[in-house]
């Protein structure tokens, strides 16, 4: 899943339809940018549900089962993807933008505030996500890796080295993601566009071949008799049925990089089906060769096309993987920005285009994460217990904050929003129930996961909102300015900025600036970077400056979550719209820095104060987050005790 990325390289919606060349230029790179994920599930979604019968069965899948397999997993495509996220969610778009923090954020600014329903459907959502931006790249290459297995003149000595080979490409992935995602990103969509038609045209191959019949599959009758006479056994395989799904959220979370209609049109003619095709044309196969079960997508495969076919799914595992390690970029942007995680560094990698970033310190973790989970689990048959969980959770708190959309956003009545949401919530509910299964089996990994991302967040927001206290002084800047009118200190030539993030009163750099320096520049600017609940703020509405006494002022930067703070580009704004003159050389800015001390006295427990401390000692200074000039910035610091 990818949540808000842009790794192709696409601007950001502006709120116009695409028409024309361009149109088709967003729906190509939507291919491999929003489908990449759900368009890997083939490797494995089969394979692992026709599993569960064939050990069941002692080695037999009736007719019956792959028919009913099959239909279980159209229809999921059908009414998971297509009904819920294609032709309602996406219409829940944050102006434009799309994925659960901008919902969240499209919520809280529709009503004002955020709850603590909202705080906790967010945070358990990005949890879930990040345990999925891990089980990914180490699911989709695992099981391209596996294909070599089936290539005739490897087998019997290439099985040692399916671990190296997956390690490999996932080092070297996470490795270039520093040179930034922009050549890499201008193949997604032609190496998708092939990877899909090659899907179709296999399923198409195999269904010619090995039966029409296939095609019962269609009816859902079948999908239904095989939930009604498989009880337990029926509600296992529905775990593994999901697999096909994975990845659907993505079309949410990335409409803001293409719009809405290039991706619904690229789904309904091309993505879905190509996948249904293809996983007909695997029942066919298994249905005429049972011995092919074992590993039935790269089986399909005719005569010497194995390897290509291993090749070209390695290239699209590597998409599906890029995608979503973007994705967790964008996400952790948008959590930054929003309040929800420390200062992170983040580099953009594109002069030109938005949403080409690069985070180094969530870059290391995610490998380091992807290695763990390869070495730990060993195959992708081991990974896809623990897959399906991390997906279906996120895919549950998208319904939650659906539903608090449509009453809120859409101002629809309750019994109504029950009817769009409720089919959804109970369908997902009993995907979520059989994936629950596998918790013994690695299913604990990414709650696990989700658990540990929730627990920062909360203990950041919670500390954040707690230190802001502690510190918050009573003294209000106008009071300030009172006193320096009537009491006058040594002023100095300059500019001097503060930077704060309560504009009402006083810095607490001036005030330490007064106390121990004694002086007073000749332009005092009180400087404060807001985040709004909008992706991007229109540069005409980004900078708001207000003279307040003769030598002080109030200046506003206010940055959408989608975008990096910069206050540079904020000052460059400001001479421009509004005539104002910085002179980089003779500016000083003014910054506090606190030393945190834990006693577990004052609000939180101990073990949270440390692990407050932990994430405030890691985040990415405010110079360089805030992009300010290294050299004309003054720290003052104090300590303090949490």
């Amino acid at each position: 899943m990818t949540e808000a990325s842009s790794p192709g390289g696409a601007a950001p919606s502006t709120g116009h339809p695409a028409t024309g060349r361009r149109f088709w230029a967003l729906a190509l790179a939507s291919v491999g940018v929003v489908f990449g994920d759900i368009g890997t599930s083939p490797l494995y979604a089969f394979r692992e549900s026709v599993h569960h019968i064939n050990v069941a069965r002692g080695g037999e899948v009736p007719r019956e089962d792959v028919l009913g397999i099959i239909s279980l997993m159209v229809w999921a495509l059908i009414f998971v993807v297509t009904i819920k996220y294609v032709f309602i969610v996406t219409r829940l778009d944050n102006r434009g933008e799309g994925g659960t923090l901008s919902l969240m954020a499209l919520i809280q600014r529709t009503i004002g505030k955020r709850t603590r329903l909202l705080f906790i459907i967010a945070i358990c959502g990005a949890g879930l996500f990040f345990g999925d931006a891990l089980l990914t790249p180490a699911m989709s290459v695992l099981s391209a890796a596996e294909g070599l297995s089936t290539i005739p003149e490897l087998k019997g000595w290439i099985d040692p080295f399916i671990l190296p080979i997956t390690l490999a490409i996932l080092v070297g992935l996470f490795v270039i993601q520093k040179n930034g995602t922009s050549i890499v990103g201008a193949w997604f969509g032609p190496i998708c566009l092939v990877w899909f038609l090659t899907l179709g045209g296999l399923g198409l191959y195999h269904i010619s071949q090995d039966g029409m019949a296939i095609f019962y599959a269609l009816s859902p009758h079948h999908a239904v008799m095989f939930m009604l006479t498989h009880s337990t056994l029926g509600f296992v395989v529905l775990g593994s049925v999901f697999l096909c799904v994975t990845g659907a959220e993505a079309l949410f979370a990335d409409m803001g990089h293409f719009g809405r209609k290039p991706i619904a049109v690229t789904w309904t003619w091309l993505v879905l089906p190509c996948l249904a095709l293809n996983y007909l044309g695997q029942g066919a196969m298994v249905l005429a060769h049972p011995e092919t079960m074992s590993n039935p997508f790269f089986l399909m495969a005719p005569g010497g096309f194995q390897a290509p076919l291993v090749i070209l799914a390695t290239l699209a595992t590597v998409v599906a993987s890029q995608a979503v390690i973007t994705g967790a970029y964008s996400l952790s942007q948008q959590a930054v920005q929003l309040g929800l995680l420390p200062r992170l560094q983040i580099v953009n990698t594109s002069a030109r285009e938005h949403g080409q970033i690069y985070m180094p310190q969530i870059n290391y973790i995610l490998l380091a994460g992807v290695v763990i989970l390869v070495l730990g689990f060993r195959s992708s048959s081991a990974l896809a217990s623990a897959y399906g969980v991390s997906v279906i959770g996120a895919m549950i708190t998208a319904s939650i904050l659906t539903f608090i959309a449509v009453r809120r956003v859409w101002n629809k009545p309750v019994w109504l929003a029950l009817l769009i949401v409720g089919p959804f919530f109970l369908i997902e509910s009993v995907f979520l129930a059989s994936n629950l299964l596998k918790v013994p089996q690695g299913g604990h990994v990414p709650l696990l996961i989700a658990a540990v991302l929730a627990i920062a967040m909360w203990t950041w927001v919670r500390g954040a909102r707690l230190l802001a206290e502690r510190t918050r002084n009573d003294i209000s800047l106008e009071d300030v300015i009172k006193g320096l009118q009537e009491k006058p200190p040594h002023v100095v030539k300059g500019t001097a900025l503060f930077l704060t993030a309560d504009p009402d009163t006083a810095p607490t750099a001036l005030l330490h600036n007064l106390k121990h320096n004694k002086v007073l520049h000749e332009h005092n600017v009180v400087l404060t970077v807001k985040t709004a609940q909008v992706p991007y703020k229109p540069d005409e509405n980004k900078v708001v400056y207000e003279e307040i006494a003769p030598n002080f002022a109030k200046l506003t930067m206010t940055f959408g979550f989608m975008e990096t703070p910069n206050v540079t580009y904020g000052l460059a704004l400001a001479k421009k719209k509004i005539g104002l003159s910085f002179d980089i050389m003779t500016t000083s800015f003014f910054l506090s820095r606190r030393t945190l001390l834990a006693d577990g006295k004052h609000g939180m427990p101990l073990w949270q104060d440390h692990l407050f401390i932990f994430l405030n000692r890691n985040a990415t200074n405010a110079t360089e987050f805030f992009r300010i000039p290294y050299s004309r910035v003054v720290e003052l610091g104090t300590q303090l005790t949490i």
